[in-house]
């Protein structure tokens, strides 16, 4: 059987790239992006370590024409994209009256935006095949809002939405959109918020994960990034057909409450 390929934005850091270690080690040919500059030399490291095939794109997700560009060269490569998964984001932390407008539209286009483009890129391949499995890291907030975070709460809300909308459309042709929504887990993204989260809760730094981070789960721990691998894992195999249109809460509890 021909290997199976996987796009996973945002992959050479963090969650992005925690998923594409479990990836490669099931693997799976590898699609990495990301715009660290020594990006290139992460993917390579992680596909040499299992020995599988990859490229790597630095695609920047507010350009529509490199994030379609990247899945032409993905399939003049390997064939086409069976698994994409959506997960480069950013995050800013500010009340609405002082959010700064290109913080706001950023958000909006790295978040969301980038998964339409992409799902509509590779959309015919899948179609054609009558197999593909698009998977979106929304967030805790794609169900449940924080105060100072009016774009990314917006953005992962529309993410959800987009796809239940997507999950419908593609049922006919076996490929299944589903939106996993992970409370905080440690990594650069989360760790970039501690001086903002500070200042606007007017707390120290070092109080920001206890008081701020953690305050809403119930398990108060990081969620730990080799759980969503798993779970995406899970989402992106043949027998997974049925699980479509789902928003899978991975937050210690949070969303229960």
């Amino acid at each position: 059987m021909k290997k199976k390929t996987v796009l996973i934005t945002g992959s050479t850091s963090g969650i992005g790239l925690g998923i594409a270690k479990g990836f490669a080690a099931k693997g799976y040919q590898l699609v990495f992006n990301g715009l660290e500059s020594n990006g290139a030399s992460i993917a390579a490291e992680v596909a040499g370590e299992h020995g599988v095939d990859y490229m790597f794109s630095a695609a920047n997700m507010l350009d529509p024409d490199a994030l379609k560009k990247m899945v032409e060269e993905a399939t003049a490569m390997f064939g086409g994209i069976d698994i994409l998964i959506n997960n480069a984001g950013i995050q800013h932390v500010a009340p609405i009256e002082s959010f700064p407008d290109n913080k706001w539209y950023d958000i909006i286009g790295i978040n969301l935006h980038a998964a339409y483009h992409l799902t509509k890129a590779v959309w015919p391949y899948m179609k054609e095949r009558q197999f593909g499995r698009i998977i979106n890291i929304a967030s805790a907030h794609g169900l449940v809002a924080s105060e100072f975070k009016s774009a990314y709460v917006a953005a992962k809300h529309g993410l959800v939405g987009f796809t239940k909308t997507a999950a419908l459309e593609g049922a006919p042709f076996n490929i299944t959109c589903n939106a996993i929504c992970p409370g905080y887990v440690k990594t650069p993204l989360v760790e970039k918020q501690v001086a903002d989260q500070a200042l606007t809760h007017g707390i120290p730094e070092s109080e920001v994960a206890a008081k701020v981070m953690l305050h809403k789960q119930a398990v108060k721990s990081f969620v730990p990034v080799e759980v969503l691998a798993e779970m995406a894992l899970l989402l992106a195999v043949e027998g997974s057909g049925t699980i479509t249109g789902t928003a899978i809460p991975l937050d210690g509890g949070w969303s229960a409450q």
